[in-house]
Protein backbone atom coordinates (compact mmCIF):
# COMPACT_ATOMS: atom_id res chain seq x y z
CA UNK A 1 0.00 0.00 0.00
CA UNK A 2 1.20 3.50 -0.86
CA UNK A 3 2.67 5.23 2.22
CA UNK A 4 0.40 8.23 1.67
CA UNK A 5 -2.76 6.10 1.60
CA UNK A 6 -1.47 3.99 4.49
CA UNK A 7 -1.12 7.12 6.64
CA UNK A 8 -4.63 8.27 5.68
CA UNK A 9 -6.03 4.84 6.53
CA UNK A 10 -4.37 4.86 9.96
CA UNK A 11 -5.66 8.38 10.62
CA UNK A 12 -9.22 7.43 9.67
CA UNK A 13 -9.05 4.30 11.81
CA UNK A 14 -7.92 6.42 14.72
CA UNK A 15 -10.88 8.77 14.29
CA UNK A 16 -13.29 5.83 14.16
CA UNK A 17 -11.88 4.31 17.34
CA UNK A 18 -12.06 7.67 19.10
CA UNK A 19 -15.67 8.11 17.98
CA UNK A 20 -16.60 4.70 19.36
CA UNK A 21 -14.93 5.41 22.68
CA UNK A 22 -16.12 9.00 23.07
CA UNK A 23 -19.18 8.19 25.21
CA UNK A 24 -16.81 6.75 27.80
CA UNK A 25 -14.10 9.41 27.72
CA UNK A 26 -14.37 12.83 29.33
CA UNK A 27 -12.81 15.98 27.93
CA UNK A 28 -9.88 15.49 30.28
CA UNK A 29 -9.30 12.02 28.84
CA UNK A 30 -10.57 10.21 31.92
CA UNK A 31 -13.03 7.34 31.63
CA UNK A 32 -16.48 8.30 32.88
CA UNK A 33 -18.81 5.71 34.37
CA UNK A 34 -21.45 8.02 35.78
CA UNK A 35 -24.84 6.45 36.53
CA UNK A 36 -28.09 8.37 37.02
CA UNK A 37 -30.34 7.60 40.00
CA UNK A 38 -33.73 8.91 41.11
CA UNK A 39 -34.22 9.08 44.88
CA UNK A 40 -36.90 6.60 45.94
CA UNK A 41 -39.28 8.79 47.91
CA UNK A 42 -42.43 7.16 46.52
CA UNK A 43 -41.79 4.00 48.51
CA UNK A 44 -40.34 5.90 51.48
CA UNK A 45 -36.84 4.49 51.04
CA UNK A 46 -35.30 7.87 51.77
CA UNK A 47 -35.62 10.39 54.57
CA UNK A 48 -34.45 13.82 55.70
CA UNK A 49 -34.38 14.03 59.48
CA UNK A 50 -33.19 16.72 61.87
CA UNK A 51 -32.63 17.34 65.55
CA UNK A 52 -32.22 20.45 67.66
CA UNK A 53 -31.49 20.86 71.34
CA UNK A 54 -34.45 21.69 73.59
CA UNK A 55 -33.14 24.08 76.26
CA UNK A 56 -29.97 22.03 76.45
CA UNK A 57 -31.86 19.26 78.28
CA UNK A 58 -32.96 16.94 75.48
CA UNK A 59 -33.18 16.52 71.70
CA UNK A 60 -36.20 17.44 69.61
CA UNK A 61 -36.44 15.32 66.44
CA UNK A 62 -38.26 16.03 63.20
CA UNK A 63 -38.32 15.29 59.49
CA UNK A 64 -39.53 16.53 56.12
CA UNK A 65 -42.24 14.30 54.68
CA UNK A 66 -42.13 15.66 51.12
CA UNK A 67 -38.98 15.92 49.04
CA UNK A 68 -37.58 14.61 45.78
CA UNK A 69 -34.29 14.50 43.96
CA UNK A 70 -31.76 12.67 41.87
CA UNK A 71 -28.05 12.05 41.75
CA UNK A 72 -25.36 10.99 39.31
CA UNK A 73 -22.67 8.74 40.76
CA UNK A 74 -19.33 7.89 39.16
CA UNK A 75 -17.62 5.24 41.25
CA UNK A 76 -14.31 5.50 39.40
CA UNK A 77 -14.25 9.30 39.30
CA UNK A 78 -16.37 10.70 42.15
CA UNK A 79 -15.63 14.27 41.05
CA UNK A 80 -18.02 13.61 38.13
CA UNK A 81 -20.83 12.88 40.60
CA UNK A 82 -23.57 15.32 41.62
CA UNK A 83 -26.81 15.47 43.60
CA UNK A 84 -29.85 17.72 43.80
CA UNK A 85 -32.60 17.51 46.43
CA UNK A 86 -35.78 19.63 46.50
CA UNK A 87 -37.63 19.94 49.82
CA UNK A 88 -41.14 21.13 50.68
CA UNK A 89 -40.58 22.96 54.00
CA UNK A 90 -44.33 22.93 54.68
CA UNK A 91 -44.04 19.16 55.14
CA UNK A 92 -42.05 19.58 58.36
CA UNK A 93 -43.15 17.03 60.95
CA UNK A 94 -42.06 17.01 64.61
CA UNK A 95 -44.92 14.81 65.80
CA UNK A 96 -46.71 17.80 67.34
CA UNK A 97 -49.33 19.65 65.27
CA UNK A 98 -49.17 23.00 67.08
CA UNK A 99 -45.38 23.09 66.99
CA UNK A 100 -45.35 22.19 63.29
CA UNK A 101 -47.78 25.04 62.61
CA UNK A 102 -45.45 27.42 64.44
CA UNK A 103 -42.41 26.19 62.47
CA UNK A 104 -44.26 26.77 59.18
CA UNK A 105 -45.05 30.34 60.23
CA UNK A 106 -43.12 33.61 60.08
CA UNK A 107 -40.98 32.88 63.15
CA UNK A 108 -39.25 30.03 61.33
CA UNK A 109 -39.72 28.76 57.75
CA UNK A 110 -42.40 31.26 56.64
CA UNK A 111 -43.55 28.80 54.00
CA UNK A 112 -46.07 31.21 52.45
CA UNK A 113 -43.26 33.47 51.31
CA UNK A 114 -40.58 30.80 50.96
CA UNK A 115 -42.26 27.60 49.76
CA UNK A 116 -39.09 25.89 48.54
CA UNK A 117 -35.90 24.58 50.10
CA UNK A 118 -33.20 22.32 48.77
CA UNK A 119 -29.60 21.40 48.09
CA UNK A 120 -27.47 21.40 44.93
CA UNK A 121 -23.96 19.97 45.03
CA UNK A 122 -20.91 21.84 43.77
CA UNK A 123 -18.26 19.18 44.31
CA UNK A 124 -17.93 15.63 45.59
CA UNK A 125 -14.61 14.30 46.86
CA UNK A 126 -13.82 10.77 47.96
CA UNK A 127 -12.15 10.51 51.38
CA UNK A 128 -11.74 6.72 51.41
CA UNK A 129 -13.53 3.68 49.99
CA UNK A 130 -17.02 4.53 51.27
CA UNK A 131 -16.80 8.10 52.56
CA UNK A 132 -17.18 11.38 50.70
CA UNK A 133 -17.18 15.12 51.25
CA UNK A 134 -20.09 16.78 49.43
CA UNK A 135 -19.95 20.55 49.10
CA UNK A 136 -22.87 22.54 47.77
CA UNK A 137 -25.51 25.20 48.26
CA UNK A 138 -28.44 24.77 50.64
CA UNK A 139 -31.47 27.05 50.38
CA UNK A 140 -33.88 27.65 53.25
CA UNK A 141 -36.11 30.59 54.20
CA UNK A 142 -35.18 32.27 50.91
CA UNK A 143 -31.45 32.30 51.72
CA UNK A 144 -28.76 30.18 50.07
CA UNK A 145 -25.53 29.26 51.86
CA UNK A 146 -22.59 26.98 51.14
CA UNK A 147 -22.55 23.86 53.31
CA UNK A 148 -20.52 20.66 53.59
CA UNK A 149 -22.09 17.22 53.98
CA UNK A 150 -20.14 14.20 55.17
CA UNK A 151 -21.55 11.26 53.25
CA UNK A 152 -21.11 7.51 53.52
CA UNK A 153 -22.08 4.93 50.92
CA UNK A 154 -24.24 2.33 52.65
CA UNK A 155 -24.43 -0.16 49.80
CA UNK A 156 -25.41 -0.92 46.21
CA UNK A 157 -26.84 -3.84 44.26
CA UNK A 158 -29.79 -5.44 42.51
CA UNK A 159 -33.25 -5.33 44.04
CA UNK A 160 -35.93 -8.09 43.87
CA UNK A 161 -37.81 -6.23 41.11
CA UNK A 162 -35.04 -6.23 38.51
CA UNK A 163 -33.67 -2.79 39.30
CA UNK A 164 -30.40 -1.57 40.74
CA UNK A 165 -30.16 0.61 43.84
CA UNK A 166 -27.50 2.61 45.64
CA UNK A 167 -27.77 4.17 49.07
CA UNK A 168 -25.98 6.85 51.08
CA UNK A 169 -26.36 8.62 54.36
CA UNK A 170 -25.16 12.14 55.03
CA UNK A 171 -24.77 14.49 57.98
CA UNK A 172 -24.36 18.24 58.33
CA UNK A 173 -25.16 21.10 60.69
CA UNK A 174 -26.89 24.43 60.02
CA UNK A 175 -26.92 27.64 62.04
CA UNK A 176 -30.44 29.03 62.05
CA UNK A 177 -29.35 32.67 61.97
CA UNK A 178 -27.40 31.99 58.74
CA UNK A 179 -30.81 31.55 57.12
CA UNK A 180 -32.44 34.58 58.69
CA UNK A 181 -34.22 32.57 61.39
CA UNK A 182 -33.65 34.56 64.56
CA UNK A 183 -36.50 33.43 66.82
CA UNK A 184 -35.06 33.06 70.32
CA UNK A 185 -34.99 29.40 71.32
CA UNK A 186 -32.20 29.92 73.85
CA UNK A 187 -28.42 29.68 73.46
CA UNK A 188 -28.47 25.87 73.34
CA UNK A 189 -30.85 25.77 70.36
CA UNK A 190 -29.14 27.70 67.57
CA UNK A 191 -27.84 24.76 65.50
CA UNK A 192 -29.90 22.19 63.60
CA UNK A 193 -28.30 18.84 62.80
CA UNK A 194 -29.47 17.24 59.56
CA UNK A 195 -29.24 13.56 58.70
CA UNK A 196 -30.12 12.31 55.23
CA UNK A 197 -30.78 8.74 54.17
CA UNK A 198 -30.83 8.51 50.39
CA UNK A 199 -31.66 5.43 48.32
CA UNK A 200 -31.62 5.87 44.56
CA UNK A 201 -32.95 3.69 41.74
CA UNK A 202 -30.69 3.54 38.71
CA UNK A 203 -32.38 4.77 35.54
Amino acid sequence: MNKKYSAIFILLAGFLIAACLSPYISIAGVKTTSEHYVIDTKKAHASINFRISHLGYSWLYGRFNKFEGEFDFDELNPSNSKIEVRIDPASVDTNHAERDKHIRGKDFFDVRNFPKAGFVSISITRVDKNNYIVKGRFTLHGITRDITIRAEEVGAGKDPWGGYRRGFRGRTALKLHDYGITYNLGPASTIVYLELSIEGIRQ
